[in-house]
């Protein structure tokens, strides 16, 4: 879905899609010293089916990734789903060592 823009909210740990002027969903996410650790994600119901969920999480993994310096760890079943689903991102996992 073009017309969602995803931003960064770190004062309330959670990355947001908008459309317009309007919140349509987010995803929480908590800090460790080098993981990105997604929680849960929500999209509001008035905007289910229109894309918001898969653009929520192609922005905010795309954004863990250029910042270069955090792996992810998806305990959210839709961020899980979507990694599943997009093989791109796979590399974004964080792995035990």
């Amino acid at each position: 879905m073009s017309d969602v823009e995803v931003r960064n909210n770190p004062a309330q740990n959670r990355y947001e899609a908008w459309i317009g002027e309007e919140l349509a969903g987010f995803a929480e996410y908590g800090m460790g010293p080098s993981t990105v650790v997604f929680i849960h994600t929500e999209v509001a119901p008035e905007f289910e089916g229109r894309g918001v969920g898969g653009a929520l999480a192609r922005g905010a993994l795309d954004d863990v990734r250029a910042g270069g310096q955090y792996d992810v760890i998806p305990l959210c079943p839709f961020i899980k789903g979507y990694i599943e689903k997009h093989p791109e991102y796979a590399d974004l996992v964080h792995h035990r060592r």
